[in-house]
C-alpha cells in the first residue's frame, strides 16, 4: 500500500469508460490484441463489467486480463465473468493473516481467499496467482503458496520485488532472487524443469515444473531484466500512457482526447510514441544496483511514480 499520507488522483481526471474504450480500439486498431485491466484496483470501479463487456466484444482482442486484489472479487466475480472477461490474476503475498494486515494495512485476507475461490469456481481458464517475494517477510512460506495455488487449481507466479509499489520501503536487501527462488525450491521439491515462456517469447514470466508436476513462473525483472523483448506498455487511470514501467515520464491522452483529437491525430501520436521508444528502465536500474528506494517527498510530488496508480 502507499503511504498513509498520499495525493491521489481526482476522480474527475479519470479517463470514463468510453474514454477507455476508445483509447484501446486506437491501440488495436495498430496491432495491439491482448489488453490486460490492472490496477492499483481495476474492481473499485463500479462500471467494469461494461467496460470489460465492450472490449470483450472486439474481435481483434484474442486475451482479455484482469489483475486484482482479489478484496471485491467473490461478489463480482460472476458479473466479470458475464461480461466477457477471459482470464483472471489475483495477488496473494501470504497465506498468513497477521502478515497480511501489516503488509497492506486493512483486515480483508479471508476476503481475498474468497475471491480467489470464487474465480477457481467460475469456469475461467489459466487462473494465476501473484506473489511478490520479500525477504523476511515471506520468503518462508514458498512451498505453502505453491501448494495452495495447487489446492485451488491456480499457477503461482513469483515476483522479484520491485522499486515500484511500496517504493519508500524497498531495499536491495529484501529482494530474493530468481537465482535462490530457484535454489530454495530445489532444496524443498527437487530440481525444477526449464519451460521457458511457452508460445510468447516476450511474457514477464519464465516457466518452470516441479518433479511432482506443478508448473510455477518467476518474473525476474529486478535481477534479471527482460527490456529488449519487452512489448509492453501501460495507459494509467488517468490517461497517462507510459512506454516502460519505469519511465519518469508519460504522453497524456486524456488531454487530447478531451481537446478533440480526431482518430488520425491520436494513432499517429501513438505510432510516433512507439516507433521512437528507447525505454530500458529496469536494465537502467540494475545498473545502478543497490540503489536507494524512492523518497516519500518524490511520492508526494508525482504520483505517478507508485504503482498504485502507474498500474493503469
Amino acid at each position: 500500500m502507499p503511504e498513509a499520507e498520499y495525493r491521489w488522483l481526482p476522480r474527475p481526471g479519470l479517463l470514463t469508460v468510453e474514454e477507455c474504450v476508445r483509447v484501446v480500439r486506437l491501440f488495436v486498431s495498430l496491432g495491439v490484441d491482448r489488453v490486460r485491466l490492472t490496477g492499483g484496483e481495476p474492481l473499485l470501479r463500479p462500471e467494469l463489467p461494461e467496460l470489460i463487456s465492450r472490449l470483450a466484444g472486439d474481435a481483434r482482442i484474442r486475451d482479455l486480463a484482469l489483475t486484482t486484489n482479489g478484496v471485491l472479487l467473490a461478489p463480482r466475480m460472476e458479473a466479470l465473468r458475464e461480461a466477457g472477461l477471459h482470464r483472471i490474476t489475483v495477488s496473494l503475498d501470504t497465506l498468513e493473516p497477521g502478515r497480511f494486515l501489516a503488509h497492506t494495512r486493512g483486515d480483508h485476507h479471508a476476503r481475498v481467499l474468497e475471491g480467489i475461490a470464487a474465480a477457481a469456481e467460475s469456469g475461467l481458464p489459466d487462473l494465476k496467482l501473484d506473489t511478490v517475494v520479500l525477504r523476511g517477510f515471506n520468503d518462508d512460506e514458498l512451498v505453502p503458496l505453491l501448494d495452495y495455488a495447487a489446492s485451488v487449481g491456480a499457477e503461482l507466479r513469483f515476483i522479484e520485488y520491485m522499486d515500484v509499489g511500496g517504493a519508500t520501503r524497498w531495499h536491495p536487501d529484501r529482494v530474493v532472487s530468481r537465482a535462490e527462488l530457484l535454489t530454495r525450491l530445489t532444496e524443498a521439491l527437487g530440481a525444477p524443469t526449464p519451460l521457458g515462456r511457452g508460445d510468447d517469447p516476450s511474457a514477464p514470466a519464465e516457466r518452470f515444473r516441479l518433479p511432482d508436476g506443478r508448473i510455477f513462473g518467476v518474473i525476474a525483472s529486478t535481477t534479471q531484466p527482460f527490456c529488449g523483448r519487452c512489448d509492453r506498455s501501460r495507459v494509467t487511470a488517468d490517461g497517462t500512457w507510459f512506454r516502460c514501467l519505469y519511465a519518469q515520464r508519460g504522453l497524456s491522452l486524456r488531454d487530447a482526447l478531451r481537446e478533440g483529437a480526431s482518430d488520425a491525430a491520436l494513432l499517429e501520436r501513438l505510432t510516433e510514441g512507439w516507433s521512437t521508444r528507447a525505454d530500458r528502465g529496469a536494465e537502467a536500474r540494475l545498473s545502478l544496483f543497490p540503489r536507494a528506494p524512492l523518497e516519500r517527498d518524490q511520492l508526494l510530488a508525482d504520483p505517478l511514480l507508485e504503482m498504485h496508480t502507474r498500474g493503469g
